[in-house]
């Protein structure tokens, strides 16, 4: 018997949520998957010292504002590790908008085509790429106008089916439904215990699956955060799963076989919403735990690239 990863392997796109070069070299996903949060962790590695240095010795050279010099530096390292990863996996590498930039559409663009171009710059070409972004309202319509560009997009921090439909309207290349962190919501607000069948997160992400088949929509589906092992059988054949290298190994442990469990085969039909903006913002509004859970993922992002770019300037001052 094959293990669970390898039978997963044979329905989904495996791709890895870490910036753990050693891990991603062992797991051998086909795509990465970054966040401030794992830039940060990423760069505290001896790993990336080296980078580290260099990128503080580049802004030492830097004139002009200070908390501009910062900036640059930070986003050069989020570029390194991004960098470290495309050279070891042969798809695409997923890198973030910075969160305090979820809700201005033009700063958004800039910064994304700032991304592309420090990865051009490399050699690296768009291809090999994707520009996360919150999927805040503005975030959605920075993607619809680099989408166009022929720049394309994660749309992150997914936790309601509005976000998904809007995301699907403007093009979006992929988006990144959450699971881990609506379980975590609802564990918290009901005091519950679920199973894969009854967790909230399994069945959004199913739910969003069915409705983008249902309707002809190409926009890739990639679940996210989750907690278990169980959460990502639970949407074994959804079209990519982007998974912690610790819960990459359980599956790969796991000898068990691995039913397949959403199929473009197996979807029922669902008639296509029409969603404006003030569709959108009632739609998240009535959704609590959505409501919540994107702000507060917005608000944990920002607060691990601030840490970062106060090491950036200790290290500047130095």
């Amino acid at each position: 018997m094959t293990s669970k990863l390898d039978q997963l392997r044979e329905m989904t796109t495996v791709v890895a949520d870490t910036g753990d070069i050693e891990a991603v070299a062992r797991i051998k996903p086909v795509d990465c998957t970054t966040n401030p949060s794992i830039v940060l962790k990423a760069l505290s590695t001896e790993m990336f010292a080296d980078a580290v240095e260099s990128a503080v010795k580049w802004g030492k050279s830097q004139g002009g504002d200070k908390e501009a010099v910062i900036g640059a530096v930070a986003s050069r390292l989020a570029i390194d590790v991004g960098e470290a990863l495309v050279k070891i996996v042969p798809g695409r590498v997923s890198t973030e908008v910075d969160a305090d930039l979820s809700f201005n559409v033009a700063a958004s663009i800039d910064k994304a085509h700032e991304i592309i171009a420090a990865y051009e710059a490399r050699g690296i070409t768009r291809d090999r790429i994707l520009i996360k972004l919150a999927s805040t309202w503005e975030g959605i319509r920075a993607c619809e106008v680099l989408q166009k560009e022929g720049i394309d997009c994660n749309l992150t921090l997914l936790f309601s089916k509005c976000q998904a439909i809007a995301c699907a309207d403007a093009g979006a290349f992929l988006i990144s439904p959450f699971v881990g962190r609506i379980l975590d919501w609802y564990k918290k607000d009901t005091g519950e215990t679920y199973t894969t069948e009854t967790d909230p997160g399994v069945l959004s992400v199913r739910s969003i699956y069915n409705y983008y088949k249902s309707n002809g929509i190409k926009t890739v589906v990639m679940g996210a955060s989750f907690r278990n092992i169980g959460e990502i059988e639970g949407l074994a054949g959804c079209d990519r799963l982007t998974i912690a290298p610790n819960l990459l190994e359980e599956l790969a442990n796991d000898q068990g076989d691995l039913p397949r469990v959403l199929s473009p085969e197996k979807i029922t039909d669902e008639p296509k919403v029409d969603m404006d903006e003030k569709t959108f913002r009632w739609m998240l509004n009535e959704d609590a735990m959505a409501t919540e859970k994107l702000a507060e993922g917005i608000r944990n992002f920002a607060k691990d690239l601030g840490k970062l770019r106060t090491i950036v300037s200790a290290k500047l001052d130095a």
